[in-house]
């Protein structure tokens, strides 16, 4: 590879960049958890809600003191609010798998990145070798896909030759 990295840059400054990366991934993580756990929280309550007027349903049937006449339609029992809830449930299970499944692939790219940093440091002695390390495993990662409002090395590499090819 040619001297892309220009004067000056070091290993240490792409062992900086892997950790940050890592960091960035990893708080975003956490931020999912979070919204993981609100959706969690809201379907708790919203559980809480189905089952509260299901018993007080069953409670208004068994408690039935009058002459036997065939029943009639039950106007105080809404099914159809109850269908409406339990299809809000399962929507934001839904969305909680999804991000579960979302905070497993982040968390697997900031250990990536993380056992980059290592390696980097303990085996890489020159910034080139350092920034294809980098470029390489961010291009077999899909880094880009989980930075969308920053640019990842692999980016900028990328960008850069192609400016150097409409030259």
């Amino acid at each position: 590879m040619s001297d892309d990295t220009g004067p000056g840059l070091s290993v240490d400054e792409f062992v900086d960049y892997c950790q940050t990366q890592a960091g960035l991934l990893s708080g975003r993580v956490e931020t999912m958890r979070t919204e993981a756990n609100d959706l969690l929280s809201e379907i708790d309550a919203e559980m809480t809600e189905l089952r509260s007027r299901l018993e007080d349903h069953t409670k208004a049937v068994e408690g039935t003191d009058g002459p036997s006449t065939p029943p009639g339609p039950d106007n105080s029992f809404d099914v159809d609010a109850l269908e409406a809830l339990e299809r809000e449930v399962k929507e934001k299970q839904l969305l909680v798998e999804a991000k579960q499944t979302r905070m497993e692939l982040f968390q697997e790219l900031a250990a990536g990145y993380t056992d980059l940093a290592a390696e980097l440091q303990s085996s890489v002695d020159d910034g080139d070798a350092a920034l294809e390390r980098v470029v390489h495993f961010e291009a077999d990662n899909d880094a880009p896909a989980y930075f969308a409002d920053r640019q990842t090395m692999v980016e900028a590499v990328t960008e850069s030759r192609s400016s150097a090819d409409d030259e």
